[in-house]
């Protein structure tokens, strides 16, 4: 007979310890072992599984494939992300903070599919269906054929979705809201999280139809519960944004089926969240042409090419150690960029108070942004505004050189579609450059910063 035993599971990395402690030792997280009881003894280890398991058929890796079905939204920017719409049966992970638009979003893109329709069942364990419909009127959805739920038990949300036809679409609202009868701890905790992600998973792959998990992120910007989570579903996006901006990005940092690295931008709005079509155009709107400190950075997410504005300010610091803040950026990367203007360039930069803002609320990763945020920072430095028609991009080198970056042509050719006719960056592949665009090669740090100082000092003798 099964005994029970209890463990004590960190709620922050999932790690388990056999006692009670403030701190865990994996995550260095205080205050998040909670105890939760497990199943030991006969009947609940590896060993009875073996002894009731059957062989599975071994297949030659040689064989026909099927491509994966999927289930087209409509929405662009969603389809885009996950690859040209949801696998059927396959399992999605959408994550974000409280607020931002997650279930915004996915109760239009059940709306969009139930206009087709598909089966959509759409289970909420945080709101009532009446919250729910409320929602639904106020996006002009309420005439919709989307079926609703509002259910928390896992074995009622799997015994409900199993009757009838198989569904197309399942939303479940959200993941940390759930609980099982196979485990024996709070809803929210590592193991029911766990446990029903699992639960919910299996159903997907054998029911073919496409899961969609909504959940919570932690305050680091990480999916609530084990990293395991992410590790069973197919696809991981996560749906970022800022209260103060209008702009929501969907970003996906994990696919089976499709690319990552991809983004989708909507727009929040009254009537719910809008697609943006150019979302170059919406990031440069209203940018200050004139003033020191501004660069237009040609950068790539996914496969899309992207133009933002980056803004950098540069001001003599009273304190004895200057401030740092980034937004948008590596401070890591800002860092490194700030030590080779000082040890390559020969430029007194790093006693001053430095600001970096990426503008819309937009996240950077790719090293190509090193040469447009150096040029942002030496424009603001010396006072020097950079022109105006011009796109920067290019990764900086430790010895100060400017390496070149992938996808340059479609980079210029996005400038160029919204208007910029001159580019600085490294060297350029014989088939890169467009006709129309003045190209400025340059080699290393030292040739921009002499380019942009010499600017500076002619504006001061005007």
């Amino acid at each position: 007979m099964a005994k029970s035993r209890s463990s004590f599971v960190c709620q922050a990395c999932g790690a388990v310890s056999t006692r009670w402690q403030g701190r865990c030792d994996s995550c260095g997280e205080w205050n998040t072992l909670v105890e939760e009881l497990v199943e030991s003894g006969v009947g609940a280890g590896p060993r009875s599984a073996i002894a009731g398991g059957r062989p599975v058929d071994l297949v030659p890796l040689k064989g026909e494939i099927e491509s994966a079905a999927r289930i087209e939204t409509g929405l662009r920017e969603l389809d885009r992300v996950t690859g040209g719409g949801f696998v059927k049966g396959s399992a999605v992970l959408v994550g974000g903070d409280p607020g931002i638009g997650k279930s915004t979003l996915l109760l239009q893109a059940a709306a969009a599919l139930a206009a087709q329709g598909k089966r959509v069942i759409y289970v909420s364990g945080e709101e009532a269906i009446a919250q729910i419909r409320l929602r639904a009127q106020r996006l002009g959805l309420g005439e919709e054929q989307v079926l609703l739920a509002s259910e928390t038990n896992v074995e009622i949300i799997l015994a409900t979705l199993q009757q009838g036809s198989a569904p197309d679409l399942v939303i479940i609202d959200s993941i940390q809201t759930l609980w099982t009868d196979r485990v024996e701890s709070a809803p929210g905790t590592v193991t029911q999280v766990r446990t029903s992600a699992q639960a919910l998973t299996r159903f997907a792959k054998k029911s073919g139809a496409a899961v969609v998990l909504v959940g919570h992120v932690t305050k680091d910007g990480q999916i609530a519960g084990p990293r395991v989570v992410e590790h069973m579903v197919d696809a991981v996006l996560y749906f970022e944004g800022d209260a103060s901006h209008t702009f929501r990005i969907l970003r996906g940092v994990k696919n089976r089926y499709g690319a990552t690295d991809e983004i989708g931008v909507f727009e929040m709005t009254m009537l719910g969240l809008r697609e943006v079509a150019n979302p170059s155009a919406i990031f440069l709107d209203q940018r200050d042409e004139g003033a020191a400190g501004s660069a237009v950075f040609a950068g790539m997410e996914g496969t899309r090419p992207l133009l933002v504005e980056i803004q950098a300010l540069v001001a003599p610091s009273p304190l004895g150690t200057p401030r740092r803040a980034v937004v948008g950026w590596d401070s890591a990367r800002l860092s490194m960029i700030l030590a080779v203007l000082e040890t390559r360039c020969g430029v007194r930069i790093g006693a001053n108070d430095i600001y970096l803002n990426v503008a819309g609320g937009l996240k950077i990763n790719e090293p190509a942004a090193d040469l447009a945020v150096a040029a942002a920072l030496i424009s603001s430095l010396t006072d020097a505004p950079l022109p105006a028609d011009a796109v920067y991009f290019g990764e900086v080198s430790l010895a100060g050189g400017i390496r070149p970056v992938v996808h340059a042509g479609l980079r210029l050719r996005e400038g160029q579609k919204l208007g910029f006719s001159a580019v600085v960056t490294g060297r350029l592949g014989a088939g890169d450059k467009p006709d129309g665009l003045r190209v400025s090669e340059v080699s290393t740090l030292a040739e921009l910063v002499g380019d942009i100082a010499a600017r500076g000092r002619k504006r001061a003798e005007e």
